[in-house]
């Protein structure tokens, strides 16, 4: 089973501004190690509070991707890219 990727507008635009070798790594990440798996909840971590509980983040180095995952479709939506200290803003 596949998982598709997409992104919302604002994570593309997030993502172009990073340096191009981290943008390239967090691209692979996805590709290679979250759309391959049968659930993409066991490499990720969900995040707490009541508003946030329904996303996900995964770590690559010191940058997160947080994501909602949409089980009925096969479809994980990239909402947010960035360093760890800007992307929880």
């Amino acid at each position: 089973m596949t998982w598709k990727i997409e992104f919302d507008p604002s994570a593309l635009r997030e993502l172009d501004k990073l340096d191009p070798q981290i943008a390239a790594r967090v691209l692979r990440f996805l590709r290679d190690r979250v759309a391959v798996l049968e659930n993409p909840r066991s490499l990720g971590e969900a995040l707490k509070g009541p508003r946030l509980g329904a996303f996900w983040k995964y770590r690559v180095s010191d940058y997160r991707i947080i994501a909602h995952i949409e089980d009925d479709t096969l479809r994980i939506l990239v909402l947010r890219i960035g360093n760890r200290r800007e992307v929880y803003r």
